[in-house]
């Protein structure tokens, strides 16, 4: 695991869009504070400190999340309802990323709690400028609770 700080979990199944947005965040020097998760379970695993990630420090938590809802082994529905709904990580924001435009999913994600949801643009330049922007604004310049630099 990277040991860097993790101020990006990115928790996305799809090797093209990884490849892209971890270039889009080199780019923006944020590479290694990003973490790529592959899978529902073991996105869960690694918020929860659990399974392969039990033992992790608190610095190791990620500042925020970027998830993408179709993922194998768990949706990212599912994902973010386990997420919003424990006090312990409740307050982590979470960037839904999807190609998904249907309204079912755009309503449920914001009923289960998630902070943004961003149909992913098909144009490679629109794409970049939305990685990056959601990169230095929940990775860089957003202060969730917990992670004041006066705590």
């Amino acid at each position: 695991m990277n040991r860097n700080p993790v101020k990006i979990l990115l928790i996305e199944d799809n090797p093209s869009d990884v490849e892209l947005i971890l270039q889009v965040f080199e780019w923006c020097n944020m590479k290694e504070h990003v973490h790529v998760i592959w899978d529902g379970a073991e996105a869960l695993d690694f918020i929860f400190g659990t399974g392969a990630y039990s033992g992790m420090t608190a610095s190791q938590k990620p500042k925020a999340i970027i998830l993408d809802l179709k993922l194998p082994k768990l949706n990212g529905i599912e994902v973010l309802r386990k997420i919003k709904s424990d006090e312990r990580t409740r307050a982590i924001p979470v960037v839904v990323l999807t190609s998904s435009q249907e309204e079912r999913d755009l309503v449920e994600s914001y009923n289960f709690g998630a902070n943004s949801y961003i149909v992913k643009p098909v144009k490679f330049d629109e794409f970049a400028n939305v990685i990056r922007d959601v990169g230095y604004y929940w990775g860089l310049i957003n202060e969730p609770p917990g992670n004041s630099p006066n705590k």
